[in-house]
């Protein structure tokens, strides 16, 4: 039974890493990453209602960066592992060349945790001052957030939510169909 889901697993990982349009969507998911820890660095300084949020797009853009950039050379890694088992064959000592990668496994479970306590951090951050003054009042020149820091905060905040709704919904589609499936395969309604 486990190795029928190992084997399972395998070949659906196998397609997916082998698969040219996970590469390019990687690569084009890297900009996103690269733009946060871009605008945190060059308005560090811009937001001191809540200093905390130019901070929240550095880090986070960087430490997202480093998880994209870890996907992609595991995903080079796995295409060059398929083809050199395509050329080999089915003799090889090693099944499940993604094995070769499992020690890897716990680096991307702690950046992907850190990740995400630091979008509720940032969340936090940034709605505990939901529509700050973007122009600094005379009486109080340390009450306001630059205007397009807050307004991509947002902007990278709302995205987050939206990818995590969608991963939310299909992963009830997939169990939803995994269960519909297992029960027709056994002949139960």
């Amino acid at each position: 039974m486990v190795a029928g889901i190992e084997k399972a697993c395998h070949r659906c990982l196998s397609h997916i890493a082998g698969n040219a349009y996970l590469i390019s969507g990687l690569l084009a998911f890297l900009a996103l990453p690269l733009t946060m820890a871009f605008v945190g660095v060059k308005t560090l300084h811009d937001c001191p209602i809540q200093p905390m949020i130019p901070l929240y797009l550095l880090v986070g853009g960087v430490v997202g960066s480093l998880k994209v950039s870890l996907l992609l050379y595991d995903a080079a890694k796995m295409r060059s592992l398929l083809s050199k088992s395509v050329v080999i064959g089915d003799d090889d000592d090693d099944e499940y060349p993604w094995r070769q990668n499992a020690h890897k496994y716990h680096v991307h479970v702690v950046l992907s945790m850190f990740l995400f306590i630091w979008f509720i951090l940032g969340n936090y951050w940034v709605f505990s001052v939901y529509v700050p003054n973007f122009i600094p009042p005379f009486h109080r020149p340390q009450d306001y957030c630059r205007k397009s820091l807050y307004v991509f905060s947002v902007f990278v905040l709302a995205l987050a939510h939206s990818a995590l709704v969608l991963l939310l919904c299909c992963t009830i589609c997939l169990y939803i169909c995994s269960h519909v499936s297992t029960r027709d395969d056994y002949g139960d309604n």
